[in-house]
């Protein structure tokens, strides 16, 4: 991209910026119920010009009238403000409504009074924003002029910026944040999307830090781009001298080597620093910068540089530019720049693998996070003794590594035999479990933001298989993973589109014949019949974008509407059981959530289920734990799905407020070899020991049927009874099965 035409800068001047007020006159609201007052203020003020604008004056003489006046008319500088009028305290109330109901924050207020004994408290001068404060008598000409002149000083600062007001806020807030996050990549990221709202545009920028920038040929030395936007977005990581556009990398050059601000017709390279520490800015814009946007540029880059507060400040974040605070590591941002020249290599014997520790946010809720944070430390310490002559190590994440090595020393078991014994963590001896995922060099030249993007895929395809504790990439993922997204894209639309649906199907009583309850299923039917995706193919998929917290409260809502409905019918069934994710879990107030689904449509203790799977129950348990006493209390049973597929602890299922048991429908579908009904047999049994309900879930022949009746099993779902039904049908199901028996 060339800006040649675009680079014409020029040194920066003071600039008087356009502020919305017509630049002839400075509008002035004198309210005093003394008519002497009005004609002494209009002599003094006659022929006066206040950074060359005349002064025009508007008279109200009481509270009222003001008021009044201003619900009309709110384009003024400064008011001239009579404390006693009407009352006492009658220009206190009106600043009060000027403040608070009008909202006129810019105004600048001078309180005048000609009874000293009514001077407002301290705290109304800080409340309500009050500029000064003087007596009738002690206003001379001379002062008054200056009180004025240097409200409209203060008044012409805010009107500057009061359009950007609310990006300016952010910025304050978020670069006194960045002392805490030492993560200068975020705090550049802050940046360049404040300078888009600022400008109302999208930003074409780059944000660049450095520790010396001039080198023998007047070019910058060590400088590198930590952040990127628009156009220029492919700059991002890179050193700035290695760039494609000299224009750029001179262009900021100049900018730091005369330490002051730039501008162009539709450019500017804004200066942040003090001296010896500094950074800057460069961005293009579609539209020629006006005094406006170039004195808002000013402000913004004396905020971003008072933000950071101090020289030490500005040391630190050259040293987090690319480390982590905590370990000391590499940070994800030297690691990118580290499989970028990684990757021109082409040294096929290269692997990169990211290292994630398993469970660590239970250990950071269980112990808390000075010891999460000791793990991390004893981690690092550990990586770097064992593999740090060999390999780079990082650390990308809240609890995932990265390490670049030869395949000798970056593999699935050296790896797992460097986390084979436990850390000492403060005073615990602590193990630690990971997930790999692992990529190696393929033919083409990658940069390093893609291989940092293989290895990730490679990770979450070993985290999503419980059977694997790592993965290497393979071209094929890429594909999974678009797939996978493209569905996560259809699924959002479908259900924004009201396109899901929730099916039935029912639990029948193995003894009786009748019928129990239902379970209700979510199915993504497609128009004209058959199904887009099967649940095992979606339902984890909106697990994994955290869509499944909004679809599954909706089937909540759904369910116990329609239960509802059904209850109206003869032989209806006596509750309805909802899936429930981890997801869910997490969210905070679902209980409150449940207690007021229930409530809405009517439902009665004991008419709601909720399942949990087997693996829900076990993974998490404080978490689990905590929310199911929550949701006992709101009348609703608790049944744990899938039971047998996981590695339940007896101690802690004991410990779980539940109902009922659901056996997998892979042991029944075992039943004829003998060895699923051993394990049924088992779980009839450990219900009948627990006190609580078990349901045979896949029931499908009357075989099964018969071997789970002479186990005593309460109750059974299959297709041999019926298959999962819409309302409508089940309803209709529901009716003729009524009418038979």
């Amino acid at each position: 991209m060339s800006t040649n035409d675009d680079l014409v800068l020029e040194p920066d001047e003071d600039v008087v910026a356009d502020t919305g007020v017509p630049k002839t006159v400075w509008r002035i609201l004198v309210v005093d119920d003394d008519q002497e007052v009005h004609i002494a203020t209009d002599f003094a003020l006659q022929h006066v010009e206040i950074f060359g604008r005349r002064l025009e004056l508007t008279h109200s003489n009481s509270r009222a009238e003001a008021q009044s006046l201003l619900l009309k008319d709110r384009d003024f500088a400064v008011i001239l403000l009579d404390v006693v009028m009407e009352t006492d305290d009658a220009g206190l109330q009106a600043v009060k409504f000027i403040r608070d109901q009008l909202g006129m924050a810019m105004v600048r207020i001078i309180l005048r009074t000609g009874q000293p004994g009514y001077a407002p408290e301290l705290t109304v001068f800080n409340s309500y924003d009050i500029n000064d404060y003087r007596t009738k008598s002690e206003l001379t000409r001379t002062r008054l002029i200056t009180a004025i002149s240097a409200a409209l000083r203060s008044y012409d600062q805010i009107a500057t910026i009061a359009e950007n007001k609310r990006s300016l806020e952010l910025i304050i807030q978020d670069s006194t944040d960045l002392v805490q996050v030492r993560e200068v990549d975020r705090f550049a990221a802050l940046v360049l999307e404040k300078i888009g709202r600022l400008l109302r545009c999208e930003p074409h920028a780059i944000f660049c830090a450095a520790h010396d920038f001039e080198s023998e040929e007047g070019l910058t030395g060590d400088l590198s781009v930590i952040g990127a936007s628009g156009r220029l977005a492919h700059l991002a990581y890179r050193k700035l001298v290695g760039v494609d556009d000299e224009h750029v990398s001179l262009s900021v050059a100049d900018c730091l080597a005369e330490r002051g601000h730039r501008f162009g017709m539709r450019s500017a390279v804004l200066y942040v620093g003090n001296g010896e520490n500094e950074a800057a800015i460069f961005l293009l814009t579609e539209q020629p910068l006006g005094d406006q946007e170039r004195q808002l540029l000013r402000v913004f880059a004396t905020n971003i540089a008072a933000s950071l507060g101090s020289m030490q400040l500005f040391e630190q974040l050259n040293f987090t530019a690319y480390h982590d605070a905590l370990t000391g590591l590499r940070n994800r941002n030297r690691f990118i720049l580290d499989l970028n020249e990684i990757a021109v290599c082409e040294d096929p014997d290269i692997v990169v693998a990211l290292i994630d520790l398993e469970h660590f946010s239970d250990l950071n809720d269980g112990l808390g996070q000075d010891t999460g944070n000791a793990l991390l430390i004893a981690v690092a310490q550990r990586l770097e003794a064992r593999l740090g002559s060999q390999c780079l190590l990082a650390r990308i994440g809240a609890d995932v590594f990265g390490l670049i090595g030869p395949e000798k020393a970056v593999n699935p078991g050296n790896i797992f035999q460097i986390f084979s014994e436990p850390f000492s963590v403060l005073e615990h001896s602590m193990p630690a479990s990971v997930v790999l995922g692992l990529c190696r060099m393929l033919e083409e030249k990658p940069s390093g933001i893609i291989l940092l993007k293989r290895a990730n895929i490679a990770l979450n395809r070993a985290k999503r298989d419980i059977s694997a504790s790592h993965a290497y990439f393979l071209p094929e993922m890429e594909d999974s993973t678009r797939w996978r997204l493209e569905i996560i894209h259809r699924l959002r639309e479908d259900f924004a589109q009201h396109a899901l649906s929730v099916w039935y199907q029912p639990q029948i009583d193995m003894a009786t014949g009748r019928l129990v309850s239902i379970e209700a299923l979510l199915r993504w039917p497609r128009d004209g019949g058959g199904f887009i995706q099967p649940p095992e193919v979606f339902v984890p998929l909106a697990e994994y974008s955290g869509l499944i917290v909004e679809i599954g409260r909706w089937v909540l809502d759904r369910a116990c509407a329609d239960f509802y409905e059904l209850s109206e019918l003869p032989g209806a069934p006596q509750r309805v059981a909802v899936n429930v994710s981890m997801a869910q879990f997490r969210q905070s107030g679902m209980a409150q959530d449940v207690a007021r689904t229930m409530g809405r449509h009517g439902i009665n203790i004991g008419e709601l289920e909720l399942e949990i799977t087997e693996s829900i129950a076990m993974h998490e348990p404080r978490i689990v734990l905590g929310t199911l006493l929550a949701i006992k209390t709101t009348g609703a049973r608790i049944a744990v799905d899938d039971f047998g597929t996981g590695f339940s602890s007896l101690t802690h299922l004991r410990q779980l407020p539940i109902d009922a048991l659901k056996i997998d429908k892979s042991f029944i579908g075992e039943i004829a070899n003998g060895r699923g009904g051993m394990f049924a047999e088992m779980i009839v049994a450990l219900g009948a020991k627990l006190g609580v309900s078990v349901v045979a879930e896949g029931v499908e022949t009357s075989e099964q049927a018969g071997f789970l009746r002479g186990l005593g099993c309460p109750l059974a779902q299959g297709f041999l009874y019926a298959r999962p039904m819409p309302l409508e049908e089940i309803k209709s199901w529901i009716m003729a099965r009524n009418q038979d028996r």
